[in-house]
């Protein structure tokens, strides 16, 4: 399996608008901070909650509290799905939306038990061009919000629901050519989905009380390895895995742990790297990050981080790390390695 290399576009939320960035693949793209490819208008009224372009930069859609859109890149109006009834909590539950990797359906989580609407949680797919529902699942879940990941090969959109305390639910929906739509839940319930592999083999989750990471195979969900805090060096007492990090490369993924210090109290956290292949903790990635969750690795050897002014920052090490070639021999990673 070969990933295709489709080109990333992440979106931010700014001053009402929401900026657009489409990162191409490759280390040797562009790094330093990004200017956005486009600036959308939400329509009047509306407050964003997520997401989602077209890499074309053609067509967004987004989901506030109460509903989902979608419009051009010249704000024209394309279609809109209310979620009803409307819920009129603030807090508490936030609708999440994806964009399918042919750019053809529209995959909407709706938290509609925490929003109040006296039914169960639900993921619908619409036509992206005419907004038709193609699918419903009700779901057994009671989500704050979600995240949704596109795999690179095949096209299937992975759901990681988040509950709070009660834990985390993962289920895999696929849309075939005829427009038919599939679920297949996964049998956990205390595991976070962090990031699929980009080469599409694998996928990483964190445990749900932060003991752990494992990967595991895709579509099927088999456990590969799993590396306990142990594995890095570190009391399970005193630190724990952030739910962060996900593949630098196919070969490469970064596990974050975090702790307290003893005497200052302050938190601290470390970006490590593993080799899939092997499933060793290879180095440490040392990165400058205001919090766990600020890095978030693009599966090409870099990474995007937040800039001073809302913009992400693309950034990669010099040289790039690689992992040992079984086939040939082994290259040794240097640690801990510095982003420029």
């Amino acid at each position: 399996m070969t990933s295709a290399q489709h080109p990333k576009v992440v979106t931010r939320h700014r001053d009402g608008a929401i900026h657009a960035f489409v990162i191409a693949p490759g280390a040797l793209g562009a790094l330093g901070a990004l200017e956005p490819s486009a600036v959308f208008r939400p329509l009047p009224g509306d407050s964003v909650v997520e997401s989602a372009v077209r890499p074309d930069l053609e067509r967004i859609v987004y989901t506030t509290l109460n509903r989902v859109v979608c419009l051009t890149r010249a704000g024209d109006f394309v279609w809109a799905s209310d979620f009803e009834p409307h819920s009129d909590l603030p807090h508490g539950h936030r609708p999440g939306c994806e964009l399918s990797l042919d750019g053809r359906t529209v995959w909407v989580y709706r938290p509609d038990a925490m929003a109040g609407r006296g039914g169960k949680d639900q993921w619908v797919v619409h036509d992206a061009d005419t907004g038709k529902v193609l699918a419903r699942r009700e779901l057994e879940t009671v989500g704050h919000g979600v995240s949704h990941h596109v795999h690179p090969e095949d096209g299937s959109i992975y759901l990681d629901i988040g509950e709070g305390q009660d834990g985390s639910v993962i289920v895999r929906g696929r849309a075939g050519a005829d427009t038919e739509v599939t679920f297949a839940p996964y049998p956990w319930w205390d595991r976070c989905l962090i990031d699929l592999a980009p080469d599409g083999r694998q996928f990483m989750t964190v445990d749900h009380d932060q003991a752990d990471a494992a990967f595991h195979l895709h579509p099927s969900g088999e456990v590969l390895f799993t590396l306990s805090v142990e594995a890095f060096g570190f009391d399970p007492e005193e630190t724990c895995v952030e739910w962060s990090g996900g593949y630098l490369t196919s070969d490469l993924a970064v596990v974050v742990l975090g702790g307290e210090d003893e005497d200052t109290e302050e938190e601290w956290f470390r970006h490590h790297l593993v080799d899939v292949q092997s499933g060793t903790v290879r180095g440490e990635l040392s990165v400058d990050v205001a919090h766990p969750y600020e890095l978030v690795p693009l599966g090409d050897g870099s990474w995007l981080t937040d800039g001073p002014d809302g913009r992400p920052v693309r950034r990669s090490p010099d040289p790039l790390p690689v992992a040992p070639n079984f086939a040939g021999g082994a290259s040794q990673l240097p640690g801990p390695i510095n982003s420029p």
